[in-house]
């Protein structure tokens, strides 16, 4: 975005393209149903930006008889992304909900539309909207309802609510053809009410009823009179939560507050317990230290205590966040509950034998510790959904549920024991204090009852963001991300690209040349689902080795058949186990039940490049013939067809893969040596025919023909695809009846090695493995409509092709050097080059949550030493609120692994498993668990978890460490530094001080004992570090600082300029500390984000946007250039030049500020005359421009000016606090300005709405969007039908095919 003279490159009419390279990973909310098909098991997400998705619970076991292994490594679990659908609003609240009668589940979503939407998912091709009616305005108000969901579990009705006041009931119904209905609100309204949960009481088929927790707060008259008298405080105490039930009345069709009881004063959460005939209704009231079930009518109170960890301070409660109930068997019903430290409870609700519809008591007992959760899924399987607040989100299986014998436990009668013992109220009881005295206490162990079999990437709350090629050996650079809080914080490496499990690797005699697979066509094979290959061909200069595929993978020699003293051009085994066709220089040779026959060519001529399939062989040879073969299916052997002369040097060819359902492939592709690549007919009587022709812009390498399932439903397309010499490839269609090729082929640069295609499979579908500098795996997306491509994130391959065998059912083998290699593309979850599948990362564990990283080069002076001594490292600052530092924590005795204390369970008793619903009820058990001598790494990956510290009992309580990374070694620890007590790290920055002749130093902001509310702190020091032989960090001096916290740092001029508090302070390095050099003061609210550049420094405030600073040299002065005149809380920022910085602000938005002509000029007195005062004046500060807006929907966290290729373009690459990575691309033609603008005005209109919201409204929820295009809402393009993409392509005036090149190569350029 710059020029090497610094100058800018961007005009005023500045215009970016916004595109997401990957989508948030955290997740809002999560509900278990059937939502595509019946009895599917599915997961229903809410993503902060507005997608939903749906996931499927799939599982997949190879069952061998003959195989008396005990071990199930065998099984695999994992969820399949069935649909994602962009909602372009803010969800505030997701339901499910079955209309009586049905299989399948609706949903039902609250938004920032004012609308509450109705979904139907039926096929799990599309979200189908049923309904959308208004409810209020747009917006996430406070009076507006969509906070709050509520279902009636029959699926007669459900409650939207407010915040405050307002609550809508709806009654669903069907209509005469049975398609669900929706009748007019019913109004529940209560003013002065606030509301905190809601949901929908199980009463069986008697009228609906939903329970809300709330509070009325007084009349503001009412307040002020009594505060006048002096008992304010009095009716501020007075104020009670509630448990309220509202009844809706099918007969009067009216909503009335039936009844309403007081609840725990720390109540916060509810959830409903199975009711009717089978269940005893009512609510579990989840609060401080306590669960209290509430129904109406019961005679006595049911209230529980909660076990609390040993190392809690007595006087700190533990909140209740989430609670679930999973009904079993047998009216057997269960509660899980979490507190606000991650520990997971099971709550057994014990039912009366005589009347299983009343509650005599409640046991609490710890189930596992896992990590903090927004929602718990519990699933028919048996299996447990942790949607967590902060990091990967996991799928376990329950081990063993009942747990009340052997696990720390407290029960109702216990609790009320304690409470008849003592002489106080409700009120002064059942407090954290009180509960610490007679709950038992627990330490935190590793997983006990629950064993991980899945765990979904997330990287949310992503703080910062790097990108660079550190690592040192590879081709595109990677992307550090800062993630994580507290014990599950991370370090993550992000490389474009699929991840590959290398399965094989075998030293080869020399370099071969190709590599070929023969599938087994025996008749003892052929009822098999999948075919499996019998061979591995492995060609070189002058001969072929020939591998066998069995249990091991052994060489066969000459007893195979092969001529193995020449190269082999290509070899397949042929269709009715007529043999194997091996075709080299000097012939064709086929390989019949251990007899050979050869074809030899005539004279002197030579086979240069040849190809086959099951029926058909063709091969060409030096002059331009093309010579073709046909399998004769009632002699079995092969018959020369046809010889024609080409006319040309033939360098590549393709023959295609059979059809399912066809005998012989209908097409062959041919690749010239004058750059062309032409499609000639094999149809009888037609053979060699020329049918369709393309000029490329360089010679052909290799080149393929593939049938590929591009449209979900939709019949299969011909797909050629090119390798060219100079590393590019092309892509394009092929007509299946004519045969001629498309005219908008479709092109990529791939690396620096002439191009290798061939077919392989991935997730059981046709895709191309294309090998350059880097593999790359191509295939359709048939749900987008868009065909990705994807490299794979491993070494440089030379040759390779598909394998398939009992052990890998879709697998790569593949040349590299002189080494033969057998690869895996793990494909599962999602589809491979997704924008779910674009990035696969690495994960470098912390200890506290990381704050900000910078780069070191480490070695000292560049004067002093030579330049291949010094090394780049990566330095982090961690710090936590309210966390004891390691040393605290080992002197308390706190084990965070969990493996000291933890054990693995006895054997399960017969009646300890959870009932899950299966096709056989009698399964055979589990067998026993074997000693934790005997696990295997696996085995502890699956019980290892996050466990939280203990929490001080005072505010102002620190953990903080400085962290010394090397990213050349997969960013190992190489030093870490545990802060003093209470000290907290914030910024860090590399800074090279002339005064030390440029040696890099590491500079680091620190407070001590902050506190947030209010902001206070004790001290503030800036420390200075320099990094000794590249791997340890050495302390220099301590500088204590005035003025308030250090949050921002940065290198200026070969001095240190520093953020503190409200004033801008310049540092010279000194012997016994840092020296000012001078300072500016009275800035708006304080300094969070710095840069510099020049004489200028670029300064993010908290709270009043940017600020333009100069350093006048001469003076020794800092002057204030420009200030921004819109009040921007800025979160992080980055320079696109010397005069325009982007921005993202803590409401979502980017925008990009420009300095006016000439305001620089200005601000430097030179004449003298201009008045101090005047100078001072706020309207006297030129203001910045604003070039750029638009609202991302979620907290910008980090951005840098970054290309993802080596030698492209440069980007904004931007992160979020959701875990999401996207790009502004900017514009370099105004033909994609007005493309783009064009295509973003139609899919305002005709993109499907399912909740209501106006995509453009959205982009423009703080200020209106400018000059920045929205590619998520054009990229939606391939979602419509095919009519809908018809009317859009008449309107711009191209076709469809045209629309969907230019949205592909727009995002291929950026990857």
């Amino acid at each position: 975005m710059t020029n090497q003279n610094g100058n800018s490159n961007i005009s005023t009419d500045l215009k970016l393209l916004d595109l997401t390279l990957k989508n948030a990973g955290a997740i809002q909310f999560s509900c278990m149903g059937d939502f595509t098909a019946p009895s599917s098991q599915e997961i229903i997400l809410s993503r902060p930006g507005g997608a939903i998705e749906i996931y499927r619970i799939e599982s997949s076991s190879n069952d061998n008889d003959d195989d008396d292994s005990e071990d199930e490594e065998d099984h695999r679990t994992w969820l399949k992304l069935i649909l994602r659908t962009e909602t372009m609003s803010t969800l505030r609240s997701l339901e499910t909900v079955r209309l009586s009668g049905e299989k399948r589940d609706l949903v039902l979503v609250g938004s920032d539309s004012g609308c509450v939407s109705v979904l139907d998912f039926k096929g799990g091709e599309k979200a189908t909207v049923l309904h959308c009616p208004i409810l209020g305005k747009t917006g996430c108000r406070r009076g507006t309802p969509g906070q709050y969901l509520a279902k009636d579990p029959r699926g007669r009705a459900f409650m939207i609510s407010a915040i405050e006041k307002r609550k809508l009931v709806y009654v669903l119904n069907r209509d005469v053809s049975g398609a669900p209905t929706i009748a007019s609100p019913l109004e529940a309204h209560r003013s002065r009410t606030i509301v905190l949960d809601t949901v929908g009481i199980d009463n069986g088929f008697d009228n609906p009823i939903f329970a809300s927790l709330e509070y009325q707060y007084p009349d503001d008259e009412d307040l002020l009179a009594a505060m006048a008298a002096g008992n304010g405080t009095d009716v501020l105490k007075g104020i009670q939560k509630e448990i309220a039930y509202y009844e809706l009345d099918l007969g009067l069709n009216h909503v009335s507050r039936r009844w309403a009881t007081e609840a725990h004063p720390s109540a916060s959460c509810i959830a409903p317990l199975h009711g009717g005939a089978d269940g005893p209704s009512g609510v579990l009231v989840g609060g401080e230290d306590y669960i209290e079930y509430v129904h109406e009518g019961i005679p006595t109170k049911i209230i529980c205590a909660v076990p609390r960890r040993e190392l809690h301070p007595p006087e700190k409660g533990v909140l209740i966040t989430t609670m679930t109930v999973h009904k079993q068997k047998k009216s057997k019903l269960f509660a899980l509950a979490q507190s606000e430290l991650g520990d997971v409870f099971k709550v057994s609700i014990r039912l009366d034998t005589n009347d299983v519809t009343k509650v005599v008591g409640m046991t609490i007992s710890l189930l596992d510790t896992l990590l903090p959760a927004n929602a718990l899924n519990i699933s028919k399987l048996g299996m447990l959904f942790v949607s967590a607040e902060f990091s990967d989100h996991s799928l376990y299986q329950f081990e063993r549920i009942d747990v009340e014998k052997t696990a720390p436990s407290c029960t109702s009668e216990e609790t009320m024991d304690a409470f008849q013992r003592t002489s106080l109220s409700e009120k002064d009881f059942f407090t954290p204090t009180k509960a610490s005295d007679i709950v038992c206490k627990f330490t935190p162990t590793i997983l006990q009852n629950l064993r991980r079999i899945y765990t979904m990437q997330s990287l949310a709350p992503t703080t910062g963001v790097l990108v660079g090629e550190l690592a040192g050996n590879e081709v595109s650079p990677q992307i550090y991300t800062l993630n994580g809080r507290g014990p599950s914080s991370s370090l993550r490496i992000l490389r474009h690209g699929a991840a590959v499990t290398e399965l094989a690797v075998s030293d080869l005699p020399g370099v071969p040349g190709a590599v070929f697979t023969v599938q087994d066509t025996s008749e003892e094979d052929s009822d098999k689902k999948r075919k499996l290959d019998k061979y591995i061909v492995v060609s070189f200069a002058d001969a072929t080795l020939v591998l066998s595929i069995g249990e091991t993978i052994e060489e066969v020699g000459k007893g195979s058949g092969f001529l193995t003293e020449a190269p082999t051009l290509a070899c397949a085994a042929l269709a009715n186990d007529c043999g194997i066709v091996q075709v080299h220089p000097a012939g064709v040779r086929i390989i019949s039940k251990g007899r050979a026959k050869q074809w030899d060519c005539q004279g002197l001529k030579r086979i240069e490049c040849a190809s086959a399939n099951e029926t058909q062989v063709i091969i060409a040879l030096a002059g331009g013939d093309l010579t073709y073969f046909e399998l004769d299916p009632n002699s079995g052997d092969l018959q020369e067809k046809v010889t024609k002369d080409m006319g040309g040097d033939v360098s590549c060819v393709d023959v295609g893969v059979i059809q399912t359902g066809r005998s012989r492939s209908l097409f062959a592709a041919v690749g010239f040596r004058d750059q062309t690549v032409r499609i000639v007919s094999l149809e009888p009587g037609k053979l060699l025919v020329q049918r369709g022709s393309t000029a490329l812009r360089a010679r052909p390498h290799s080149v393929s023909l593939q049938y590929m399932s591009t449209t979900v439903g939709g019949t299969d397309d011909v797909i050629l695809t090119v390798g060219l010499d100079d590393g590019s490839s092309v892509r394009t269609t092929v007509d299946p009846v004519t045969g001629s090729i498309s005219s908008s082929p479709t092109g990529r640069f791939l690396g620096a090695r002439p191009v290798s295609v061939s077919p392989i499979a991935i997730d059981s579908s046709a895709a191309t493995l294309l090998l350059s500098s880097r593999p790359w795996i191509s295939r359709p997306d048939p749900k987008s409509g868009k065909h990705v491509m994807a490299p794979l994130s491993y070494a440089p391959l030379d040759h390779g092709c598909s394998f398939t065998s009992e052990v890998v059912k879709e697998g790569i083998v593949a040349t590299s050097g002189k080494t033969l290699r057998i690869l895996s593309v793990q494909a599962e979850g999602a589809c491979v080059g997704t924008a779910d599948e674009a990035f696969n990362s690495n994960k470098v564990g912390l200890r506290y949550t990381p704050r900000q990283m910078c780069l070191l080069v480490a070695g000292g002076a560049a004067q002093n030493q030579q330049q291949q001594e010094r090394k780049l490292v990566l330095v982090t600052v961690e710090s936590d609120y309210n966390e004891y530092g390691m040393e605290e924590k080992n002197i308390m005795g706190f084990d965070a692994t969990g493996e000291g204390k933890g054990k693995k369970a006895e054997k399960k008793a017969d009646d300890d498993g959870m009932d899950i619903d299966s096709d056989e009820e009698d399964e055979n058990e589990k067998k026993d668990e074997e000693d934790d001598s005997d696990e295997d790494e696996e085995e502890k990956e699956q019980r290892t978890t996050s466990i939280r510290g203990p929490i001080p009992g005072l505010p102002g309580h620190w953990g903080s460490c400085v962290r010394l990374l090397d990213p050349n070694d997969g960013c190992s620890t190489l030093d870490c530094i545990e802060l003093g007590r209470n000290e907290s790290a914030f910024c860090c920055a590399s800074v090279r001080f002339h005064s030390r002749g440029g040696e890099a130093l590491l500079a680091v902001g620190t407070v001590t004992g902050m506190t947030m509310h209010p902001m206070k702190y004790s001290a503030s020091h800036i420390v200075l570090y320099r990094v000794v032989n590249g791997n340890r960090l050495q302390l220099l001096h301590r500088t204590k600082v005035d003025d308030g916290p250090v949050l921002a740092l940065v290198h200026f001029q070969g001095k240190l300029l520093a953020g503190i508090g409200k004033t801008l302070r310049l540092y010279e390095m000194g012997k016994r500390q840092l020296l000012r050099k001078c300072e500016m003061r009275g800035l708006p609210t304080m300094v969070k984000t710095l840069q510099g550049a020049g004489d200028r420094a670029y300064v993010g405030d908290m709270m009043q946007s940017m600020q333009f600073v100069r350093y006048d040299q001469t003076s020794n002065r800092l002057i204030l250039v420009a200030s921004d005149k819109v009040p921007r809380p800025i979160v992080c920022q980055e320079l696109l030049d010397m005069s325009t910085v982007a921005v993202g602000d803590k409401f979502g938005n980017i925008s990009v500020l420009r300095l006016p002509r000439g305001a620089d000029a200005n601000a430097v007195d030179v004449s003298g005359s201009r008045a101090l005062w005047d100078s001072s004046r706020e309207d006297a500060t030129p203001k910045l421009e604003t070039l750029c807006n638009y609202h991302v929907g979620e907290v910008v966290t980090g951005m840098t000016r970054a290309s993802l290729v080596a030698g492209g373009a440069e980007s904004l690459i931007y992160v979020t606090v959701t875990g999401r990575i996207g790009a502004l691309v900017p514009f370099t033609s105004r033909e994609n300005v007005e493309f783009y603008s064009d295509l973003e005005g139609c899919l305002r209109t005709d993109a499907p709405r399912p909740t209501g919201r106006e995509p453009q409204a959205y982009r423009s929820y703080y200020s209106p969007i400018k000059h920045i295009i929205d590619g998520d809402l054009c990229e939606m393009f391939g979602k419509l039908s095919f009519e809908g993409q018809r009317k859009v392509a008449e309107k711009l005036d191209r076709t469809v095919v045209e629309i969907v090149k230019k949205l592909e190569d727009t995002r291929n350029a950026l990857l």
